[in-house]
């Protein structure tokens, strides 16, 4: 059974700082890009970051570019997403999701590009 179970999220407030946490289990976790994405009520689904399979690239939506950093860790078999200097247009239920990788250089930044997806977790930013 592929699992994907977020943690970290919770309420803070504006220019605080959060870190995710995504550990997966049920897959070859290094056969895998990984990414986060963003869900606020009302609105699609969006991309917020993502990591390639060897963790050698990442890619940013602009929004979040300068702020949130994202990272994996093969032998604890989680990805990460450190939020800083949040804004309450952050808030959202956040998602981590795998896509199947077959080099080193591939990251997906669309939705339809992932294969496994958690159950989210809430990140709540006030003003």
């Amino acid at each position: 059974q592929v699992q994907l179970v977020e943690s970290g999220g919770g309420l803070v407030q504006a220019g605080d700082s959060l870190m995710l946490s995504c550990t997966v289990s049920g897959l070859t976790f290094s056969w895998y890009a990984m990414g986060w994405f963003r869900q606020a009520p009302g609105k699609e689904r969006e991309f917020v970051s993502a990591i390639s399979r060897n963790g050698g690239k990442s890619f940013d939506t602009d929004s979040v570019k300068g702020r949130f950093t994202i990272s994996r860790d093969s032998g604890k078999k989680t990805v990460y997403l450190q939020m800083a200097s949040l804004k309450p247009e952050d808030t959202a239920i956040y998602y981590c999701a795998g896509s199947r990788a077959y080099d080193d250089n591939y990251l997906g930044t669309s939705v339809g590009q992932y294969n496994f997806w958690g159950q989210g977790t809430q990140v709540t930013v006030s003003s």
